[in-house]
């Protein structure tokens, strides 16, 4: 497997240090590039739901009716235009082994060819014994949706390195990302590698080692090379989203069709989601996370000028413009979603303290530099209704 772009991209960005500089004009809305994880996995609760994706390049693999009936509860309903989904059960595979799915035989190949020899159940996938099976256990009862990580990209790693002829090269590649636990210079340090979660981190660590240890990476498997590994996912995990549905909903208002045809359709469509919300809620996609090298050198800014998406419904990320970027400038991404970044400096700096281990200093964040530090009204509704739940010993976010 390779990432897609390095050599013609080079024409396009450097890499500077960590961070990312445009060589060229990009216009808003151009595609900077578009880059394939070095590795990626679902997140165990979203496969736990029924949400399935492709154990590989987590493609959906329900049909966009079949989505949208799972979701509104509503296993009569049919969908207008359904040639418009792009989804093709005749394509999708099984492994033979332990009938874990894929979306093609060239993601079935490709993800027995990087990682799955290793990681593959067998006729054990049910059983409960398993040291595989009793990591994500373990790691469900710790890690309550919504997730933002998963253990099981940790054990991909692992698998790919153990699998690899160039067992040397993916290591070097995966020394790239940003590992650390702390930043001594700021006095900060992750908030799920404090002394409260030890004895979770202490349990995940023994159950990878029984499940997956191997000499060649022996210093990921000791006390503090797994709480690097641990770091490495939750500050670079690039979060996924795929969905049949969405994609068909776009591919319909992409239609060209009379008024009153446009204005059922249009119709229909908001039923369709006022029904998923009241049956669903707001968890709409399969979802996953990516370690992605490209994607992980750019910085972080309040007011960011480009932004990752999965327009191809697979891991492929498109990073796109958005707003002009002139030569020489650097191209930054937000680490927060868009709610987070409506919220007051100090809530902003709060969520990126404790989950990526900076202080920032985008124009944004100096700009409100006299700003009182006062929590955001949504932050302190959130924080009083956990308050006295007795969470504190509980992994609820990475």
């Amino acid at each position: 497997m390779q990432v897609i772009c390095c050599t013609f991209y080079r024409t396009l960005i450097r890499v500077y240090g960590k961070g990312l500089f445009a060589k060229k004009l990009f216009k808003k809305g151009d595609t900077i590039f578009i880059e394939q994880p070095l590795v990626c996995a679902q997140f165990l609760w979203n496969a736990l739901y029924k949400y399935r994706a492709c154990d590989y390049c987590l493609r959906a693999l329900e049909t966009a009716e079949e989505n949208a009936r799972r979701l509104c509860g509503l296993p009569g309903l049919s969908l207008p235009y359904p040639e418009l989904c792009k989804v093709r059960p005749e394509l999708h595979q099984a492994c033979p082994h332990c009938q874990v799915m894929y979306c093609s035989s060239e993601c079935k190949r490709a993800a027995w060819e990087q990682y799955h020899r290793v990681l593959c159940l067998g006729p054990s996938r049910e059983d409960p014994d398993h040291p595989i099976n009793k990591l994500q256990d373990a790691w469900r009862n710790v890690h309550y949706p919504p997730e933002t990580s998963s253990i099981m990209l940790m054990a991909r790693m692992v698998a790919v390195v153990k699998q690899a002829q160039d067992k040397g090269r993916w290591q070097r590649l995966f020394s790239h990302f940003c590992s650390r636990a702390a930043n001594e210079q700021e006095e900060i340090a992750h908030k799920l590698l404090g002394e409260k979660f030890q004895g979770q981190l202490a349990l995940l660590r023994n159950l990878l080692t029984t499940a997956l240890y191997d000499d060649y990476l022996s210093q990921w498997f000791t006390p503090e090379g797994f709480r690097s590994l641990f770091a490495l996912v939750g500050t670079n995990g690039q979060g996924i989203g795929t969905s049949s549905l969405s994609q068909w909903v776009h591919a319909c208002d992409a239609l060209e069709l009379p008024h009153q045809q446009r204005e059922q359709l249009d119709a229909f469509i908001d039923q369709l989601y006022k029904d998923i919300d009241k049956e669903t809620g707001d968890f709409l996609n399969c979802e996953g996370s990516g370690l992605y090298l490209l994607q992980s050198s750019c910085n972080h800014s309040c007011v960011p000028n480009a932004e990752a998406s999965f327009p191809d419904n697979n891991f492929l990320l498109h990073l796109s413009a958005l707003s002009d970027i002139r030569p020489g400038e650097e191209i930054c991404i937000s680490y927060l979603d868009c709610c987070q970044r409506d919220r007051s400096r100090h809530s902003r700096h709060k969520i990126l303290r404790e989950n990526y281990l900076f202080v920032c200093s985008c124009q944004k964040c100096m700009s409100q530099m006299d700003d009182a530090d006062v929590t955001s009204e949504d932050e302190d509704e959130g924080e009083g209704e956990t308050e006295g739940d007795d969470m504190e010993d509980e992994m609820t976010d990475v």
